[in-house]
């Protein structure tokens, strides 16, 4: 085993660990699909194309009609260390949310409807959006903490149409809207006209821009999806918590295990508790479940990936984080001056 770490060392520059190297093997007894080994295994994705690789050439694993299969010497090694298949016992009935959308089930068919001509992803801008299902759980969660009902509440671009969403539940007070794509501002728009919604403000901008007076410290709650570098964590988020009004205000953003490793959560949460000031309150494994999108095949995933397939299923989640601000609690006002690295690192694949 340590030999094999030593190896997938030598191809990146992500952290690798004994227990790495297990979850990708407990993963590929669990299924050959290549995406699904990345989804079992929770490693980031080129961290698993450096321990598949490094598999490979030490004759543990083959690729075979687009999968990636133990072979005997693999059986052997697996049954060495004791490492069975990964079992997944997710929760079937709320997918592993905590919320249920029975009560919520007329929202969802409204938020079907009215979506379904929403623009697609664009490479450009980094963008894949949530199931239905996803976004309304959303606002069941953010509805079961006391964050929505009266509340002003901003979103931090929206890809995913949240905001289309808190429009049709009629909870919030006020709803506040920020992008940088003209054409979601537009579909946006269109849909608050369609329902007369009028307690809804919406802004073309760029995120890397200092956020306006108008947005700063005005809002009981924020929600944001953002890139996962630790400056786009900052750069995001930290506009998050400066909307805010203060102490007892919350947040919600995702994370994945996809594109981001433990030490980088670490990182992470350092951000969030000695720059930010604010407290975890809530993470939540896999809730977020994003529709596959149409480039894939100019994604680093792509190009990195031993086996060219195509992903059949919703491989790509992350887990719902919220927090909640305190006494001295302080978001990230300032210009972001960084380029690519705001969007790439060592762990991205979906850029």
């Amino acid at each position: 085993m340590k030999e094999i770490v030593e190896r997938v060392k030598k191809k990146t520059s992500i952290p690798v660990y004994e227990r790495t190297i297990e979850n990708v093997l407990s993963a590929i007894q669990a299924s050959g699909d290549v995406w699904r080994v990345v989804d079992l295994s929770e490693e980031p994705l080129p961290l698993v194309v450096a321990v598949v690789t490094t598999l490979h050439e030490l004759g543990y694993v083959t690729f075979k009609d687009g999968e990636v299969i133990l072979t005997e010497s693999g059986k052997r090694l697996v049954e060495k260390y004791g490492i069975g298949a990964r079992a997944d016992y997710t929760c079937s009935h709320c997918a592993g949310r905590t919320v249920e959308l029975d009560a919520f089930g007329d929202l969802l068919a409204e938020f079907k409807e009215m979506v379904k001509d929403r623009p697609e992803p664009v490479h450009q801008f980094d963008q894949a959006y949530v199931t239905p299902e996803t976004t309304v759980a959303r606002i069941a969660l953010m509805h079961t903490r006391g964050d929505l009902e009266n509340k002003e509440v901003f979103v931090l671009g929206d890809d995913d149409l949240t905001s289309v969403a808190l429009m049709l539940s009629g909870l919030p007070k006020r709803i506040a809207v920020l992008d940088i794509d003209e054409r979601l501002i537009r579909f946006i728009e269109k849909v608050a006209d369609e329902i007369g919604y009028e307690s809804i403000e919406i802004f073309t901008f760029d995120l890397r821009k200092p956020l306006p007076d108008y947005a700063l410290h005005k809002f009981d709650t924020f929600i944001t999806d953002p890139p996962e570098t630790v400056e786009a964590i900052r750069a995001f988020v930290g506009r998050g918590i400066a909307t805010l009004k203060g102490p007892g205000c919350a947040g919600y953003f995702g994370i994945t295990r996809r594109e981001s490793s433990l030490d980088k959560w670490r990182e992470i949460q350092r951000l969030l508790l000695n720059e930010f000031g604010v407290v975890i309150t809530d993470i939540i494994r896999n809730f977020n479940e994003y529709v596959n999108w149409g480039y894939v095949e100019e994604t680093r995933a792509w190009r990195l990936l031993p086996v060219k397939v195509k992903p059949s299923y919703n491989w790509y989640k992350s887990y719902m984080f919220r927090i909640q601000t305190l006494e001295g609690s302080k978001g990230f006002e300032d210009e972001i001056t960084v380029g690519d690295e705001l969007y790439n690192d060592e762990e991205a694949s979906t850029t």
